[in-house]
């Protein structure tokens, strides 16, 4: 088993880039011996053969969520669980024991389908029919992300810009913000995104395998197809509430996700 205790806490440079920006990456923060684990895991899962292009027949493959080692070890790294308490708040995250599911995408000249502009939702509604808790059409998400803490990208292999790495909007969390405020707590459902952040700059999810991007849950982010040579692995897991965000603390102890709500909303 791999362990790292080097939890190298954030700067203030990274702590401003993500309230002004929408996210900061961490470079190294899982071994890469891990994402090599993890992809060879991934592959005996596949319905394809790794070293047979001819029988990556589909843009994007699903697989299920994974809990096992090494993925469980790839996000509780300490170097995460500083940055967590860092940008969620201590007290504030929900440590998570497993990584979720993963979109492995694939050279392929097909449109993937799932390549809209969008931000994740993170609880059902009143008007959700409880016999349909998976329909995520029709969950939502308010102004204090009620049940999400941050959106989080694993990069499980390395990752350049013609590999299908997630596209964001850069500072799109900012007029995000401003589009969830007036639904107050009941917040929003069945989003239509295409235009918020459109006049944003966009930024690639690049990086090498052991990457880690820490983003807000307000992001505006996009998937796209593949134009490169080899599969691309990586998780986009949520990070769990540990206690809801708030805009008015009486001890002004405002975590990073919540002062760049703040001034959105030309709180302070």
């Amino acid at each position: 088993m791999i362990h790292r205790d080097d939890a190298r806490p954030l700067d203030g440079t990274q702590i401003e880039q993500f309230i002004e920006q929408g996210f900061v990456r961490i470079d190294n923060a899982f071994p890469r011996e891990l994402a090599d684990a993890g992809r060879a895991i991934m592959w005996r899962d596949l319905p394809c053969r790794e070293h047979d292009p001819s029988t990556w027949t589909h843009p994007v493959v699903r697989l299920p969520g994974y809990g096992e080692e090494p993925f469980r070890q790839a996000i509780n790294m300490p170097v995460l669980y500083r940055a967590f308490d860092q940008i969620a708040g201590p007290g504030r995250w929900s440590p998570r024991h497993n990584i979720g599911t993963f979109p492995v995408r694939f050279p392929h000249p097909d449109d993937p389908g799932d390549a809209g502009w969008h931000i994740d939702v993170s609880f059902p509604g009143d008007d959700c029919d409880p016999n349909e808790r998976s329909n995520f059409s029709a969950w939502r998400v308010n102004i204090v992300s009620r049940g999400r803490a941050l959106l989080m990208l694993f990069l499980f292999s390395d990752i350049g810009e013609h590999d299908a790495p997630t596209r964001i909007r850069v500072g799109s969390h900012l007029p995000m913000a401003r589009y969830l405020a007036p639904a107050g707590e009941a917040g929003r459902a069945r989003m239509v995104l295409d235009e918020m952040g459109a006049d944003c700059e966009v930024a690639f999810a690049t990086g090498e395998a052991g990457t880690v991007y820490l983003c807000h849950p307000f992001l505006v982010h996009a998937a796209q197809p593949h134009r490169g040579t080899r599969p691309r692995f990586m998780a986009q897991p949520s990070l769990g509430s540990g206690e809801p965000y708030r805009l008015e603390r009486d001890d002004g102890a405002y975590s990073p996700v919540e002062i760049a709500i703040r001034r959105a909303l030309g709180m302070g």
